[in-house]
This record gives structure tokens, C-alpha cells and sequence, in this order.
């Protein structure tokens, strides 16, 4: 089965369940500072499990496009990847834990869908703990539709649990699902969830039906929600019998092409370096062709894109690519997916040239480090010193991104050694601080919908509205990020805002709140949303139901966050700074002040 009969098969199955198939959201974030890239299939509807209404309905499903970076240096094994696609089935207060159960074994096992021999497939579910009671409802269900005792596994909640965005918010037990690969077991306390590759986990069933309150207590919600997640490259490559992501027909013609470039083949020693950069332009490709795509740059997702594309020039230099390999293993990429995504074959020439860009201007950052490391040859030899100091090997890594294999090599043909150990451990402090940030940055979930909040996010509507009024209609919202203090807004534009220009957008604001317009919430078509003019990126189906809020005259905009019900609510709006995001990019920090 190849991955665009997956994908179809497992959404025209829900469908047969009574489900809505909807788009996937960009891999951007809207209105949701929690985030950098969309990390799981269910940040775009955060919103609905926590009670708002989707326009689509209580049961949908959808293939989401994913980017997850904080494994990023487990990447070249078989099966991590930054880019990925997961498969999900929704409830929003609908069904619950039988029939999520039922429909997941079903589609597992029947032979009209996966097939999978039942008797390969053992499960996981939540353990308990001192404050939640263990999950026996799903391990009766596994038992009743065939699953034997021993092949039921409770685990504690580090592996069977998926917490809430924040310090609070919604939660609960999953049960997982996994494939036996045949292997042998690597001990006697072997199950799933370990890494000797004996279980693939498969599938995942997220039970959200507790809330974690502010004293670390669990209450049930209100809303039971069901969120599930199978993943499109792990799922083919069981079903195709590989024992790596990386030979099945996704990845096999971009492996097929770095080889001709390379003149090499993917072996033992050259393995990860083919995978690394497989998966690493993979990743820049879908980024750079997103609606909301951005570019490489200093600071958040820009900076994470830049990181990944400079990463594949590092390992690209130990196959010995030619400069400019980026833009045919690119093409290639997009060609394999134009069909299933076809934004990519719209933006292909924006890709490319971003991509180039970026690999010419790391090509520099290089051959500058080589020129700091020559510098400091020339000390060692000058003090006789025969060993570099890992810090200082870290610190090449670390600030013009030379690559630690590169400065063994230069070493040794100098006789001189590397302080291995040192750099490690200056690479695990790094490492450790990096993941502290890192944790902030991509817990996940959604902002507080404080009224502080959800005041600064209307406000977002009317500040879109002005600036598209003040700068013209080529400005698109490109993120945004809103906690309680302030509000940061980027779109496109291609120069700095004169003073004047963010005097007129402040104003026409301000009248807006003056005006006290009532916020009112249509469901409609995205057809129809188009034929109101109403603000959006239109990545839906024509047909697709979606949320419009309308603001007098004034604003009209799809959206599914929270909106407070008059814009006279909102305090006076002040621009606190205007100033360069990234390339063609524009980024606006402003607040509402309550008078």
C-alpha cells in the first residue's frame, strides 16, 4: 500500500462512521503562541476540544502536516523525522472510549483495510496513579474484541498519558497500539514502548475527559473528546514490510537522487548523511511552500528552517554535493507530492530560491570558519599544543556552524587531536539549555482564552484589516503570538512602515473600538466566504464549512479562536513596535490599554 492509498483509505473509512473529512491547517500556527510549527493533528482544533463549536461538526477527520524538531538529533534512525503527516479521527464530545476502541481494531485488523494479523497486535493503556483511577474501561473493550490479557500492557503515565497544554488545562489516558515485528526479545521484561524494535507503535487513542486544575488535582470535563494520531510514513513502511521510513516510495526517489548527485550509495558509513538530508530538505520544502510559509532567518521559524537546511549542507559535505544540491533534491520532492499537496508546485520557484539563498550563504559561514580554525592552528603550532580543547571545538560548532567532523579532519591532517569529551560536554550543557527553551517554546495546545486574550485576538482582526486598508491588499497575515500582555502580528509587506503609516493604522482601530461594532459568527462555505470577502488563506475545500466573524463594516475574517462580543470592549489599541521579521516579512507588537 503506498502512502496516498492510506491516506484515502483512512478517511473515507471515518467518513463511513459518520465523520466530516476536513483540510489540514498550515504548518504555521494562527493565534497560537504555545507553538512554533503544528507539532500534532491536534493543535489546529484545540479550540473544539475545549468546547467551541466546530462548524464542520462533532465527528471529523483529516490528514495534518506535522513538524516536530526537539528530536531533531535522533534523526538518520529509522523512523524519527522532522516532517511528517498524521492521520486523525475526531470526536468533540460525541463518542468515546468503545467506539474509538472498536473502529481502531477494525480498521487495523479487517482485511478490507490494514489486515494487520491480530494476533501481532498488543496494546498499551494507562496504569493510574495516585490521582487518577486506572484506565479498566479500554482494557475491557481490547479484551472483548479479542486482545489476551497478556498482550494488554498498563503503563504509567510518562507513557500512556497526554497532558494538557500548560501547567492546566485538558487531559487524559491513551491507549496505544503496536505491531509485533517478529524480532526477538530483548529481555524478559520486553513490551511495548521499548526501543530494541520488537513493538512499532502504530496508532494512538488520546481519551481527553479531565482537566488538571491549578492545585495539580484532575476534575472531569464537561466535554469528552476522543483525539487520535497515526502517522502516514511509519504506518506504509509496516504495511510495506521495510524496516525504515526511508525505502519506502516517499523517501526512495529523493535517496535515488542525492545518490546521483553523489555519485554514492547509501551504506553503513553513508547512511545517516542520506537520511539527514533527505528528511531535512523534506522538511525546508514543506515549510517554504506553506500559505504561511516563512523564510530562513535568526528567530523562531525562521530560525528552525534555516537550522534544518544548514544541517543538510553539513552532511551534504560529507557525500561530497556540489554547492546547489538543494535545488534538484528539492525538485524532486516536490514532483513526489505535488499531487497530494499541490501549494508546492505553486511556490516551487519561491522554494528553490530560498533554498539556494540559504545553502550559498551557509557555504560563507563555512569557509569563515575555516578561516578561524586555520587562526587557531596556527597558535596550537605556535605553543606546541597538540590537543584543541573541546570548548573551543564547540564553539566553532556552536557560532559559525562548522561541523565538528570537519574540525577532526583539519586536525589531524595537522596532527593535532580533539578533545571529543570536552565538546560533548559543552554540546550537553548547550543541549540542556536549548531544551529548556525548547520546552516553552513547543509544549503545545493553546493559549489561555483569559478575557485579556481573547480581547488582544480580535484585536488582531481589526489590526489585519487596517493594515491591509493603510498598506494595500498584498498584506497576509504570516503568524501571530498573543499571551495576556500583548499582541505580535506578522505580514507581509515589503518595507519598513512609515510613521504616518502606523499612525493611520492605529487610528483606523481605534474608530473601529469607538464604533462598538457587535462581533457577530456566521457558518458558512468557504465558497462563500470568498464571495463576502471575507479575510482568510483559503486552504479549506471549496465546499468545507467554516466560522466568519464580522465586525460592522469593517472587518469580515475566517477564524475559529475566541471573540469578544463588541469591539467597544477592547480598550484603546497602541503599536509599541514595527520592525523586520524575516525576508518580505513584517512583524508589529502592540496592546490594548484599558482607560
Amino acid at each position: 500500500m503506498r502512502a496516498e492509498e492510506l491516506r484515502e483509505m483512512f478517511l473515507g473509512f471515518f467518513e463511513s462512521k459518520g465523520h466530516t473529512r476536513i483540510s489540514g491547517a498550515s504548518l504555521i500556527p494562527e493565534n497560537d503562541p504555545t507553538v512554533l510549527f503544528t507539532t500534532a493533528g491536534m493543535h489546529p482544533l484545540v479550540p473544539y476540544l475545549l468546547g467551541e463549536t466546530h462548524p464542520a461538526g462533532t465527528r471529523l477527520t483529516d490528514c495534518q502536516k506535522c513538524i516536530r524538531t526537539g528530536d531533531i538529533d535522533e534523526v538518520g534512525d529509522a523512523s524519527h523525522l522532522t516532517f511528517f503527516e498524521m492521520l486523525g479521527n475526531w470526536s468533540l464530545g460525541d463518542y468515546f472510549k468503545e467506539e474509538a476502541i472498536v473502529w481502531s481494531h477494525e480498521f487495523l485488523t479487517s482485511s478490507e483495510y490494514l489486515g494487520f494479523n491480530p494476533d501481532k497486535l498488543s496494546v498499551t493503556v494507562f496504569e493510574g496513579n495516585d490521582a487518577v483511577a486506572r484506565d479498566d474501561e479500554s482494557m475491557v473493550i481490547w479484551k472483548k474484541l479479542g486482545i489476551p490479557e497478556e498482550r494488554i500492557f498498563a503503563l504509567p503515565m510518562k507513557d500512556n498519558w497526554w497532558g494538557p497544554a500548560g501547567t492546566t488545562g485538558p487531559c487524559g489516558p491513551d491507549t496505544e497500539m503496536f505491531i509485533d515485528t517478529g524480532k526477538a526479545a530483548c529481555g524478559a521484561n520486553c513490551k511495548p514502548g521499548c526501543s530494541c524494535g520488537k513493538y512499532f507503535e502504530i496508532w494512538n487513542d488520546v481519551f481527553m475527559q479531565y482537566e488538571k486544575t491549578d492545585d495539580g488535582s484532575y476534575i472531569q470535563l464537561k466535554q469528552s473528546n476522543v483525539d487520535t494520531g497515526m502517522g502516514v510514513e511509519r504506518t506504509i513502511a509496516m504495511l510495506q514490510g521495510q524496516n525504515t521510513v526511508f525505502n519506502t516510495e516517499l523517501f526512495k526517489p529523493i535517496m535515488d537522487t542525492i545518490s546521483e548527485l553523489s555519485g554514492k550509495h547509501s551504506t553503513a558509513e553513508t547512511e545517516l548523511a542520506f537520511r539527514v538530508i533527505a528528511d531535512h530538505i523534506r522538511s525546508a520544502v514543506f515549510v517554504l511552500g506553506d500559505v504561511r510559509a516563512v523564510s530562513p532567518g535568526n528567530l523562531g521559524q525562521g530560525y528552525v528552517l534555516r537550522r534544518l537546511i544548514r544541517r543538510s549542507v553539513r552532511y551534504a559535505k560529507q557525500l561530497g554535493l556540489n554547492e546547489g544540491f538543494s535545488k534538484p533534491v528539492a525538485e524532486c520532492i516536490i514532483d513526489n507530492y505535488k499531487k497530494a499537496y499541490p501549494e508546492l508546485d505553486a511556490s516551487s520557484g519561491r522554494i528553490i530560491t530560498e533554498l539556494v539563498d540559504e545553502e550559498t550563504k551557509f557555504e560563507k559561514t563555512l569557509n569563515s570558519g575555516m578561516g578561524e580554525l586555520n587562526k587557531i592552528i596556527s597558535r596550537m603550532k605556535e605553543y606546541n599544543q597538540t590537543t584543541l580543547p573541546g570548548r573551543v571545538a564547540f564553539k566553532l560548532y556552536d557560532t559559525s556552524g562548522f561541523p565538528l567532523e570537519f574540525t577532526e579532519e583539519i586536525c589531524a591532517e595537522n596532527g593535532f587531536e580533539v578533545d571529543k569529551a570536552g565538546f560533548d560536554k559543552a554540546f550537553e550543557k548547550h543541549k540542556a539549555v536549548s531544551r529548556q527553551g525548547a520546552e516553552k517554546a513547543f509544549k503545545g495546545g493553546l493559549a489561555d482564552a483569559s478575557e485579556e486574550t481573547t480581547k488582544l485576538h480580535t484585536a488582531t482582526h481589526l489590526l489585519h484589516q487596517a493594515l491591509k486598508t493603510v498598506l494595500g491588499d498584498h498584506v497576509q497575515q504570516k503568524g501571530s503570538n498573543i499571551n495576556v500582555d500583548r499582541l505580535r502580528f506578522d505580514f507581509s509587506h515589503p518595507a519598513k512602515m512609515t510613521q504616518e503609516e502606523k499612525e493611520q493604522v492605529e487610528a483606523l482601530v481605534n474608530d473601529a473600538i469607538k464604533a462598538d461594532y457587535v462581533v457577530d459568527m456566521d457558518t458558512m462555505t468557504i465558497e462563500e466566504a470568498k464571495e463576502q470577502g471575507a479575510i482568510a488563506l483559503f486552504t479549506a475545500k471549496y465546499d468545507e464549512q467554516v466560522k466568519v466573524y464580522t465586525m460592522g463594516d469593517f472587518s469580515k475574517e475566517v477564524c475559529g479562536g475566541p471573540h469578544v462580543e463588541r469591539t467597544g470592549s477592547l480598550g484603546r489599541f497602541k503599536i509599541k513596535k514595527e520592525g523586520s521579521s524575516s525576508a518580505g516579512v513584517r512583524r508589529i507588537k502592540a496592546v490594548l490599554i484599558q482607560e
